[in-house]
Parts: C-alpha cells; sequence; structure tokens
C-alpha cells in the first residue's frame, strides 16, 4: 500500500459511538468523537484550551478495539479506527452517580451556590441534577476553609471547592501567571495563593480566568454575585471596548440594568481578557462622573455648551495656533478605544485639514 492510499484510509476511516459511526481524527480525542456523534460526559477537570488532566474520572467510557473492552477517560484517551465506545451502560451511569454522591458530601448544597444563584447552574451542579446525586446515605466532609482576601474582584468561597484544580491549571499554564497553587496533599489539599494566600499581594493580574474556567461557586466575580437572579440574566455579545484587541465579551443584563460581563467563548479571544475586560468593561456606563454635555471655561470656571458653541470654539483655536505657530505647533492624540474608522479619520485630519504629523495614540507605552 503506497502512502497516498494509506493516508485516504486513514482520512476514510470509522469509530463508534453507541452505535453511531463517527470519522476518525488521527491524534483526536475520544472525547471530541462523542462529542461530534451527538453524546456528552461530565467534564469537571476537563478545560478545553489545556492538555487534558484526566482527574476526576467524570468522563470514564467502555472502548471496544479488537474485542477488549476497557474503561477509559475519554478526555486524554486517543481515538483509533475501528473502536467502539459506550458513553452511559449502567455501570457508567453509576460510577458517575456515587462520585457526585461523594463530592456533594464536601461542598455546599446547590441552593447555596453563588455561581447558581447569580450566573448560571454551575457545571458541577448540572452533573449532579443529571444523574439525580444524593449524598444523604454519606457522612458528610468538612468543607475546604474559606480564603479571607480582601481583593476587589474575585470571591473565594472554597466551601464549594471540589479539588478539580482547573483554575491553578488555567493560572498557571495558559495566563502563564503563578498566582495560585495546590497546597496540602489529598483531601487536606486547598487552593492557595503566595504571600499569605491574599491576591493583591500575589503575582495575579486579575485577567479572571480562574473564576470563567472553575466548574462550581466556589470562584465568582465579587462585583456581581448577589446582585443578580440567574434565570433572569440576559447575555448579549459584544467587544470589549478598552483597546483595539477586539476581545469578545458579554454583557450582562436584567431587567435592562446593565449589571456586569464575561467573556465570550465562542470569539477569537477564546476567553481571555485582561483585568479591564473582565471587570471594568461596563460600570463605568453608570459612573455619575459621565459627561453627557459639553463643557467651556469661561471665567475659570467650566460651563454647559451646546456641541456647536464648543466645536466653533475648538476650530477656532486650531485655527488661531496653526496660523501662529505653525501646524506642527499642534498635536492630535487618537483612542484606542474607538473604532480603526474613527481613528482613520483622525490621523486623516492631522496631515490633511491641520497639516502636521503630530498624531500618536493612547495605547502607545
Amino acid at each position: 500500500m503506497d502512502a497516498t492510499t494509506q493516508s485516504s484510509t486513514v482520512s476514510e476511516a470509522l469509530l463508534e459511538v453507541n452505535g453511531t459511526p463517527v470519522p476518525y481524527s488521527e491524534g483526536g480525542r475520544v472525547l471530541g468523537a462523542l462529542r461530534e456523534a451527538g453524546y456528552d460526559v461530565p467534564t469537571l477537570c476537563y478545560e478545553s484550551r489545556l492538555d487534558p488532566q484526566g482527574t476526576c474520572r467524570m468522563c470514564l467510557v467502555d472502548v471496544e478495539v479488537d474485542g477488549r473492552v476497557t474503561q477509559v477517560a475519554s478526555c486524554t484517551a486517543f481515538q483509533q479506527p475501528g473502536m467502539k465506545v459506550t458513553t452511559h451502560s449502567d455501570e457508567l451511569k453509576q460510577y458517575r452517580r456515587t462520585i457526585l454522591d461523594m463530592l456533594l458530601s464536601e461542598t455546599g448544597p446547590q441552593a447555596e451556590c453563588p455561581k447558581c444563584l447569580s450566573f448560571k447552574t454551575c457545571d458541577f451542579h448540572s452533573a449532579t441534577d443529571e444523574y439525580e446525586a444524593d449524598a444523604g446515605w454519606l457522612k458528610p466532609i468538612a468543607p475546604r476553609a474559606k480564603a479571607l482576601d480582601p481583593n476587589p474582584f474575585i470571591q473565594r468561597d472554597y466551601d464549594f471547592c471540589i479539588g478539580c484544580f482547573r483554575c491553578t491549571n488555567v493560572c498557571n499554564d495558559w495566563e502563564m501567571a503563578g498566582a495560585i497553587t495546590v497546597d496540602g496533599r489529598s483531601q487536606n489539599s486547598k487552593i492557595f495563593s503566595f504571600f499569605d494566600n491574599e491576591l493583591l499581594q500575589s503575582p495575579c493580574t486579575f485577567c479572571g480566568q480562574c473564576i470563567n474556567t472553575c466548574p462550581t461557586g466556589a470562584l465568582t466575580d465579587k462585583k456581581i454575585v448577589g446582585k443578580t437572579v440567574a434565570e433572569k440574566l440576559e447575555r448579549t455579545k459584544t467587544i470589549c471596548p478598552y483597546c483595539g484587541v477586539g476581545c469578545g465579551i458579554q454583557l450582562l443584563t436584567q431587567d435592562g440594568e446593565l449589571k456586569g460581563s464575561e467573556p465570550d467563548f465562542t470569539a477569537p479571544s477564546q476567553g481571555s481578557l485582561c483585568v479591564k475586560g473582565q471587570f471594568g468593561s461596563w460600570d463605568f456606563v453608570k459612573s455619575a462622573d459621565r459627561l453627557t454635555t459639553p463643557l467651556i471655561r469661561k471665567n475659570g470656571e467650566l460651563q454647559p455648551a451646546s456641541w456647536d458653541e464648543a466645536i466653533s470654539l475648538v476650530a477656532s483655536k486650531f485655527e488661531h495656533y496653526k496660523d501662529t505657530d505653525g501646524p506642527d505647533s499642534l498635536v492630535l492624540w487618537a483612542s484606542a478605544r474607538v473604532t480603526s474608522e474613527s481613528n482613520y479619520l483622525m490621523q486623516k485630519f492631522a496631515r490633511v485639514a491641520v497639516g502636521t504629523n503630530n498624531i500618536d495614540n493612547c495605547s502607545r507605552t
């Protein structure tokens, strides 16, 4: 068999997920195949932007290869041509429910989960609902201790932590910030930040990725949590207004009032935001300090003026200094918070109307 024939055979190879044929993807994970077939399993430790960890064991499936059946973590196991995958056998469903029962025995109830209450049902409680988990037959385990952290952005309520370590993985491997780590072992393990367990004293940049990847209510947006109701919250896709990168965000509104923002993971930015995009892209809208009318200084004091009056004053000042000291006596500043078209017109005005190349941008540092 020549190389061309072999490549064609591989590309046409199939595997089965619950009897549904799925094209084999060389180097692809089993999890990708079952999702392509229209099936899904809980993935409490899985973060699509990182290498799979395979630690929560919730995504275990039965795979049959050459007549041999084994159980594998679908997020880590690679696809094989001819593989037969079973996702929801009675044994697997009971296995997942038992894990969820045990996790429930060491976390707070869903009725108190801050993410479920203020944002939407978290991944963990979505799974407990699906599998009808019940920790009543288990002795409750002491939850992880709360972090007494005075930072203004991230609420750390480790009563709801299930030890999946998605937050530490995304902080260390995606953001490369290294602000949080795992301290202790086994049941005594906890999420800890360097320098007295306070994020303000750590390398944390407050990008919010730990909040956005957390599958429970252990990490939430402190500026929003408790101020919204999940069932009433509406999401509108848009672009962060803070700079020209164009990161995707979703504005959160309730009863027509802007309440906050969160990343848009379908955008090219893949959910990544800076501290401004995560925590500061919306509250200035309601600021009492926003100007609603032009102001002109008269007799040493700023006084309201009409737009025509303000524009005429600016035009006369431009003309005066251009005629008196020459066009290069003027400098124009563009903004990274407006559209590319607006900045294009700004530089055109500087070079053609004013006659100077003295134009710069606020984001150039």
